[in-house]
């Protein structure tokens, strides 16, 4: 009897962090089937909110009709911080929630961390590419990047 409720246990713990752990296909069809009904994806690129926040805004969208599933409600927020989280404080982060999310979500941003000199090469090719940043924001921009988004230090 004890090993049978230890291996429940175990199965429901499993399956619990399986729940909470969404692909990013899966995450993308959600915010595709279930947010982009009622209002623009741009909504959810400029936010930058944390798990509470994303939390916070899944349960409101339920409660005004969204069909997200409650399975993967837990999953869906996760994906949403992975792509869609917090940002450091800043003059920049203005900055990247306007311009550089245009064409990024800031996964790509957090894992890709770079010194200045190669965020700079960064921001002069994507201006190159018709990235509509401004003269005064471009060393705005760089000044958050290298500061936040470095390599890491041990």
């Amino acid at each position: 009897m004890w090993l049978f409720a230890t291996a429940c246990t175990a199965v429901v713990a499993f399956g619990a962090g399986q729940a909470a752990t969404m692909s990013d296909t899966r995450g993308e069809q959600i915010l595709n089937q279930s947010c982009s009904s009622c209002h623009e994806l741009r909504n959810i690129e400029t936010q930058a909110l944390d798990k509470a926040g994303w939390t916070k805004e899944v349960n409101a969208m339920i409660e005004k009709g969204s069909n997200i599933k409650a399975e993967d409600v837990p999953g869906f927020i996760d994906f949403l911080v992975r792509k869609h989280g917090p940002l450091p404080e800043g003059a920049g982060k203005r900055v990247m929630l306007t311009v550089c999310t245009q064409c990024h979500d800031l996964d790509r941003i957090r894992v890709l961390p770079a010194n200045r000199e190669e965020w700079e090469a960064t921001l002069q090719s994507m201006l190159n590419e018709g990235a509509p940043l401004s003269d005064e924001d471009f060393p705005i921009i760089l000044n958050y990047l290298a500061r936040n988004f470095g390599p890491k230090r041990e």
